[in-house]
């Protein structure tokens, strides 16, 4: 078959996909109507995963199960602009970790607001700005982002969903290499690439600031000077590329919460995050724990915070495997708070990734 045999099967099958895609949305339209009629959230992270998976499972390639989610997530960025105009707002500026984040979750189609800070993000959501946010809460390397776990404790938004990013630091800069003088990122990111700053840029000056595309506005701008953050931030503030995937662990990852005031539906395989505080007395973390043990509920990660109430008060942050509707997580809940000073769930959620 020749060149332009091929092509005309292609123009056929792009226009049948155009015809499936604007009868989807159709579709999607009336969900929403529905939706809106019961006082559900348009965005429903339970529906969202399962989509997937089932695209995933009936996939029989060329096209990769990831290249396939990537279509996906534009198609349903798409469908939730026609429903209502989402808003998200995310830790900026614009090119941050966080911003690409909540594109990898939410699509290119939405509308999204950068904040200046983690309270930030959670204010707008709060006084009804943006509809969801999108905050770091913690990284393979450099653990749990103290800012965000102490806002759970004042505000009475719900985790929906988590987002797992691939982080890759970049060199970037408008100088040659041998000319930079200082670096800037924030410090995260400079612990993240101690090494090959180490062996690389022994001598140079490393500064801290806010965000990595607070970094890249910076060595924009400024002669002999360089930054460490994202490829988007490169084309984004026009910088060049020096050196890519400078992190000294190939597997950094930083996960994500999406929060919102809706609570998500169960998927089957979910992740529940709650924070309690304990007693003052020996024993009283073992005490606390034991409910888990005794209906075999595997937890996946424990944090403390210090209460900032009383000295030596503090507040532990769990995840555990499970839906807060299972009616094993309830009992240990139940259990856990009859013993526990303080108890907040935070939000169960799709596991997703």
């Amino acid at each position: 078959m020749n060149l332009k045999s091929l092509r005309r099967q292609i123009d056929g099958i792009d226009k049948k996909l155009t015809d499936l895609l604007n009868l989807r949305a159709k579709i999607t339209l009336s969900v929403a109507k529905e939706k809106e009629k019961n006082g559900r959230s348009i965005y429903s992270p339970d529906r969202e995963r399962e989509v997937l998976k089932k695209i995933a499972s009936e996939n029989k390639g060329p096209l990769t199960v990831n290249a396939l989610e990537a279509i996906y997530r534009e198609i349903m960025s798409s469908s939730l602009a026609l429903e209502k105009g989402l808003k998200i707002a995310y830790l900026g500026p614009q090119a941050s970790f966080s911003h690409l984040a909540a594109l990898k979750r939410f699509g290119t189609q939405l509308e999204y607001v950068a904040c200046e800070s983690i309270p930030g993000v959670f204010l707008e959501v709060e006084r009804g700005n943006a509809d969801y946010g999108v905050v770091p809460i913690e990284n393979s390397i450099e653990g749990a982002i103290s800012y965000t776990l102490d806002m759970f404790m004042d505000s009475d938004l719900k985790i929906c969903a988590q987002i797992l990013l691939d982080v890759s630091h970049n060199l970037l800069a408008n100088c040659a290499k041998n000319k930079i003088k200082r670096i800037y990122s924030n410090p995260q990111v400079f612990g993240q690439c101690r090494i090959w700053l180490q062996e690389n840029l022994p001598h140079v000056e490393l500064i801290e600031v806010s965000s990595t595309t607070r970094a890249a506005q910076i060595a924009a701008k400024e002669k002999n000077s360089a930054c460490i953050a994202s490829l988007l931030a490169a084309k984004v503030y026009k910088l060049k590329t020096l050196a890519c995937d400078i992190e000294d662990s190939p597997h950094n990852i930083t996960r994500f919460l999406v929060i919102g005031k809706t609570v998500v539906t169960q998927t089957g395989n979910d992740k529940t995050s709650i924070a309690f505080s304990i007693k003052d007395k020996v024993g009283a973390l073992y005490d606390m724990l034991v409910s888990f043990k005794k209906y075999k509920i595997n937890l996946t990660k424990i944090e403390s915070r210090p209460s900032k109430k009383k000295a030596w008060d503090y507040y532990f942050f769990v995840d555990l495997i499970g839906h807060q509707d299972d009616p094993r997580i309830k009992k240990a809940l139940l259990e856990l708070e009859n013993k526990c000073k303080f108890l907040k769930i935070l939000g169960s959620y799709p596991v997703g990734e």
